[in-house]
């Protein structure tokens, strides 16, 4: 399985106007079904330039669905985010493997 992981800072003056577009742009994203589920977290660490850092992480189940959704939606995604957003904030997207998952058991 693939992660495609987007971290955005967002500066304080658009933050709470991202909030409520990140929270309807994600099913959105998962509406492409290209992708199994998607987690929103917010970076817990201050950043030096300011504003609010989160992660979306996407699982999709092979780097060949994650092409489909370059190829097909992701300009498209992209744009609206730049129009709405452009100077405000600062995105960068990796694409990590999951190699394997490790729970605890309750005792």
């Amino acid at each position: 399985m693939i992660i495609y992981n987007v971290t955005a800072n967002v500066d304080d003056s658009i933050h709470e106007k991202w909030l409520v577009w990140i929270q309807q742009h994600i099913p959105k994203v998962l509406s492409t079904g290209l992708f199994l589920k998607a987690t929103f977290t917010k970076v817990l660490v201050e950043e030096s330039m300011g504003g609010l850092t989160y992660s979306i992480q996407y699982l999709a189940s092979s780097k060949e669905s994650l092409d489909s959704f370059y190829k097909v939606h992701a300009s498209e995604f992209q744009a609206e985010e730049s129009r709405l957003f452009s100077d405000k904030m600062l995105v960068f997207r990796t694409e990590l493997e999951w190699i394997d998952e490790y729970t605890v058991t309750p005792q």
